[in-house]
């Protein structure tokens, strides 16, 4: 697994390029391969990795934690109330403090600031769970879902269907069409990306990848091979959930619009946990077409590759 990925950080795909996001994802179905096999290797051991979580987790702490410790590497789980992280201490201490003591760190919270601040100073890979503006291990999932629904990447097209503001629509602007995947954002005005992350996005797309912005639901869903949502407040945003319900409710995801797509194999993919009954119906959820759940395992699966081709 050595080679010029040893020694990288993730702290945005935006990093990363197609060859290199390529390679991971050919990892990784290899890794899913393993375990379901039952092949057990010890590729982590002897090696540490620091958990630092400022916001609670269910898929990125499982499977950093699963993903390290069943190939023999040691976890520490370090929650903001169990060290001086930005309090008593500066980032950049803790930073070199841990890069010192562990092989790599994982950070998921709030501030991109501060995962680029811990990449910069660490000295060993910085791994990035979730920050309020990326997300990139959840898009190394979506990545691979898409890749076992469909047999490939390029020529897809997905429907993120939202708050197209938010961390996930940021991270699939900056993953998906520079691996071919045609992106469009449906979101109310008031909800639509910053201009620059659609320019980035366009810049960085592989020729016949379309990145497009449609405020109306049933015209942004059509012809898409996948339609995602996200919650539609975030960690940190309660505050907003009211007025969010209230613009985004013609944005359900469920199965009229996914009818709308005009497509018979379309999938419906969520970075979970849902809020079901809001963002998406019940039923859509609980379908056939849903994909969720393989969504939540690849988090495991890519996870890993992502270790493996950075630390070994």
């Amino acid at each position: 697994m050595a080679g010029s990925l040893r020694g990288r950080s993730l702290v945005s795909l935006q990093e990363w390029s197609r060859d290199e996001i390529g390679l991971l994802l050919e990892v990784a179905r290899q890794a899913k391969a393993e375990r379901r096999a039952g092949v057990v290797r010890r590729r982590f051991e002897g090696k540490s990795l620091a958990l630092i979580f400022e916001k609670r987790s269910t898929r990125t702490r499982s499977a950093f934690e699963t993903a390290f410790g069943e190939e023999g590497g040691w976890v520490s789980f370090l929650s903001t109330d169990d060290i001086h992280l930005g309090v008593k201490e500066s980032v950049e201490d803790t930073a070199r403090v841990l890069g010192r003591m562990y092989d790599g760190i994982e950070f998921r919270g709030y501030a991109q600031e501060t995962v680029e601040s811990l990449a910069r100073w660490a000295g060993v890979p910085v791994y990035n769970g979730l920050t309020d503006s990326d997300h990139p291990t959840q898009v190394l999932a979506d990545l691979l879902t898409l890749q076992e629904a469909f047999g490939r990447l390029e020529g897809l097209s997905l429907a993120f269907v939202g708050d197209g503001r938010n961390n996930m629509a940021h991270a699939l602007l900056t993953g998906l069409p520079k691996m071919g995947v045609s992106l469009t954002v449906v979101c109310p005005p008031e909800l639509a990306p910053r201009p620059e992350w659609l320019e980035s996005a366009r810049a960085a797309a592989l020729p016949g990848a379309e990145v497009r912005v449609v405020h109306e639901p049933g015209e942004g869903v059509r012809g898409a091979d996948a339609v995602y949502t996200d919650v539609w407040a975030s960690m940190g945003e309660e505050d907003q959930a009211e007025e969010r319900r209230r613009i985004l409710a013609p944005y359900q995801v469920n199965g009229a619009l996914m009818a709308a797509t005009g497509r018979a194999r379309s999938i419906f993919l969520h970075c979970l946990p849902a809020n079901k009954g809001q963002e998406v119906s019940a039923e859509l959820f609980e379908s056939e077409v849903s994909r969720v759940f393989d969504q939540a395992e690849n988090r495991k699966h890519t996870i890993k590759a992502l270790m493996l081709v950075t630390l070994l």
